[in-house]
């Protein structure tokens, strides 16, 4: 074999793998992205349509505001056992003003891969939204439209916001954070390990990947439910603080 036909050979062969290469990042960067934006829409038209028909998922738990962020709301009783939501369907709204004005995501009922293609998971098994015990919810950091792009900028007192269609849940970020590895399944307990809680309350977690294109470690945010108020009354004031 001449040197020039090994050349020529191995020069089309980089080619080939540098287009193969350049493919990939483009479904990974762009593709993934249109096909999540036309998922979520989806689901977000189809809760709003069974909103508009009155049916909700879950009945809505009243809860008094807790005073602060260092007094999570809590009560002595045991968890409930978890409202059945539909698999692998939206139940919910998630907003996070501090990760931007139209940052709005739907919750879907369990973490599989093709459920969070579609929006955020709800971790099953984990509480209903709003009752005692700890509602998880996982979202990708990055691709399928990086709703967990900015996680770190997170901080005490961010307020996340749930809706189920018929009652607003705020609840409030309680610290900054926190690293773990994915074998780590004690953060989505109902008194959540490492949280800080140190008893039964309304707690939320949220989980995603870390690094921002890896997946070895975990990023954990845990909060309390602050307050609640029919959907009739409006937005809460938690969408401006």
């Amino acid at each position: 074999m001449s040197v020039r036909l090994i050349v020529r050979t191995f020069s089309e062969l980089c080619i080939t793998v540098g287009a193969l290469i350049i493919l990939f990042v483009v479904y990974v960067l762009f593709w993934t992205g249109v096909k999540a934006a036309g998922a979520t829409e989806g689901q977000i038209d189809g809760l709003q349509d069974r909103w508009a028909r009155g049916a909700v998922s879950a009945p809505a738990p009243a809860v008094s505001p807790s005073p602060s962020t260092d007094a999570p709301a809590s009560t002595a009783s045991a968890p409930p056992t978890p409202v059945a939501y539909p698999e692998g369907k939206a139940f919910a709204m998630l907003y996070i003003p501090r990760l931007g004005k139209g940052w709005q995501w739907p919750i879907l009922e369990n973490t599989e891969v093709r459920t969070l293609q579609k929006g955020l998971g709800h971790y099953r098994g984990t509480a209903s939204l709003g009752a005692t015990g700890n509602f998880a919810v996982a979202g990708h950091r990055r691709t399928y439209g990086d709703p967990f792009k900015d996680f770190p900028r997170l901080r005490p007192g961010d307020a996340v916001i749930v809706t189920d269609g018929a009652t607003w849940f705020t609840y409030r970020i309680d610290k900054k954070p926190y690293r773990t590895v994915p074998s780590d399944t004690g953060v989505i307990d109902p008194v959540p390990r490492k949280s800080g809680f140190d008893g039964p309350g309304r707690y939320l977690t949220l989980t995603t990947c870390d690094p921002e294109w890896g997946s070895s470690h975990r990023l954990i945010a845990w909060a309390h439910l602050d307050a609640t108020q029919p959907v009739t009354d409006g937005r809460p004031a938690a969408f401006h603080s």
